[in-house]
């Protein structure tokens, strides 16, 4: 038995007996009485949602987003992320089956919750330079020209879909923290624009404006976005980010006072440019740091095909911090020679990239690795690439064609106008052990060899093994797994991979990382204080 008393409203527990099964259940549930008050008065303390915009792209806003996920979460909120309309091709599958945004992911990762369609319920993925696929909700709605999606009269829906998915995450998170796309203040595409300043004031959110001081011109570009807004709009900025700051911080507090006096909005953090915390990117712009050959290397060098549309780059995270790996990116044919193991990636246009591989030579690059022995492994589109044809009646990747692939597996693919999204556990070759990935392709492939890669844990066969050194799979996420990475460095004589990591307890403490850096260089104090105003 055991019996409770509450002492300045904490309850204390005393034993008088053994412990059974029985006094820990009743226990547990007279703590949970207690707490879902507490954690229900956290989130009514929080008034608004926090936004942050940026002066353009590739300002730092996914990442700083990413860091106030945690550092609400460390400070006993539950926040969640959300971006009403994201462009990229790097998506991630919600355990029901939808696709979102890869940035949205993370930050949910940050906050320690799944991630689900509400974050990021329009999702346009570029087909082309001048077209996008649609997704909404999680699910493609079909392609887009930029003229047609600006200027359609679906944006009023787009827009209605938005603010429903935001109410419905507001309701069990706070703050809901949201995330603009590119610049606030490009005036052609304001009146449809559904991504900035719209839903700020349809929220009525905190907005915070994030500049990135490392490229230049930091005055111009702030006092030029908060001069060009409306009022209304205006009075919503709380205060502006100055990021990725390289030297002494102490010598821009004379440009902070600048700032305050030009726009009247104060300056509420200075972030220093980071190294050695690791946060996956969402944009193809981080591959810049990654195309370099390297040189005079006892590693293993492995070279991921840099297609004009590769998707998911965020596969290879795992084995670019494998110890004793060298992976880089690169379309270049002598590059790709000095590899040991190529990796043709996914795609959002896989017969463009197909026929992008031909004509750069990279193809016939490929075809000759594997007559010397090479390792040649492909990733959903290039899984298809590395196949016998491609067919795509339906012109879902632009015109209806029929084209050869590399035939190096004996696999045909018919492209199709579903979309297969989901998440997966399965089992790698021969291994007992459980890995984890996800599945987003549009099309079917059969093979005349019973041989896969994987078999999922509904029974389901994945890809096709046809060697150690070659196989294709549709698993996203496949080499996060230890038995694969395993298997393809033991084929190399120089290097054995015994090492056993946890790549999702290293996200975590990199989380941490990232929220302690931010923390120490923006004045939360004042963030929170305007949270809690009404």
């Amino acid at each position: 038995m055991f019996q409770w008393s509450a002492v300045h409203g904490r309850a204390t527990v005393v034993l008088v007996s053994s412990f059974n099964l029985y006094v820990i259940f009743a226990f547990l549930k007279i703590c949970r009485l207690f707490l879902r008050p507490v954690m229900t008065s956290r989130i009514k303390s929080v008034k608004k949602p926090i936004m942050l915009v940026g002066t353009g792209s590739d300002v730092g806003k996914s990442i700083l987003n990413t860091a106030l996920c945690r550092i609400f979460l460390q400070d006993g909120f539950q926040p969640a992320p959300f971006k009403a309309q994201n462009m990229s091709l790097n998506s991630h599958a919600t355990a029901d089956g939808y696709e979102i945004g890869r940035a949205q992911a993370v930050q949910a990762e940050a906050c320690r919750i799944p991630c689900r369609v509400e974050m990021n319920p329009i999702l346009l993925k570029p087909t082309g330079d001048l077209s996008s696929q649609v997704v909404l909700n999680g699910k493609p709605i079909g392609n887009r020209t930029a003229k047609s999606y600006f200027r359609g009269e679906d944006k009023s829906r787009f827009l209605e879909e938005a603010i429903r998915a935001f109410r419905m995450l507001a309701k069990n998170h706070a703050p809901v923290v949201m995330e603009g796309a590119g610049s606030i203040s490009e005036l052609n595409l304001k009146d449809r624009d559904i991504a900035n300043m719209r839903m700020a004031k349809e929220t009525q959110a905190d907005v915070y404006l994030v500049a990135d001081i490392d490229r230049g011109g930091v005055f111009g570009s702030v006092y030029g976005t908060i001069e060009l807004l409306p009022d209304e709009e205006r009075k919503l900025v709380k205060g502006i980010i100055i990021n990725k700051f390289r030297g002494d911080i102490s010598l821009f507090e004379d440009g902070k006072k600048m700032l305050k006096e030009l726009t009247d909005v104060p300056v509420v953090g200075v972030i220093p440019y980071y190294h050695n915390i690791y946060i996956e990117e969402e944009d193809s712009v981080a591959l810049e740091g990654k195309n370099k050959l390297p040189k005079g290397s006892k590693g293993v060098k492995i070279a991921v095909v840099l297609l004009r549309h590769i998707s998911n780059f965020t596969d290879f995270n795992v084995l670019e911090r494998t110890p004793g790996v060298h992976l880089y990116y690169t379309n270049k044919p002598d590059e790709l020679e000095e590899a040991e193991i190529i990796i043709i990636p996914g795609t959002k246009n896989t017969v463009a990239d197909l026929q992008f591989l031909r004509k750069s030579g990279l193809a016939k690059t490929i075809l000759n690795a594997q007559v010397d022995g090479k390792a040649i492994y492909g990733i959903c589109g290039g899984y298809q690439m590395l196949g016998a044809c491609i067919d795509d009646p339906y012109g879902v990747e632009g015109e209806a064609i029929k084209v050869p692939g590399l035939g190096l597996l004996p696999i045909s693919t018919t492209l199709s106008k579903e979309k297969r999204t989901e998440q997966c556990r399965f089992r790698f070759r021969d291994s007992g052990n459980e890995c984890t990935g996800y599945e987003i392709h549009m099309g079917t492939t059969t093979t005349r060899l019973r041989k896969p890669v994987a078999v999922l844990d509904n029974g389901i066969e994945d890809g096709c093994y046809l060697s150690p050194k070659l196989w294709g799979t549709y698993i996203h996420g496949i080499f996060n797994n230890r038995p694969v990475i395993k298997e393809i460095l033991n084929l190399h004589t120089d290097h054995r991979s015994d090492q056993e990591a946890n790549y999702e307890n290293y996200k975590q403490e990199q989380y941490d990382l990232l929220a302690g850096h931010v923390r120490k260089h923006l004045d939360m104090n004042y963030i929170y204080q305007s949270l809690r105003a009404l």
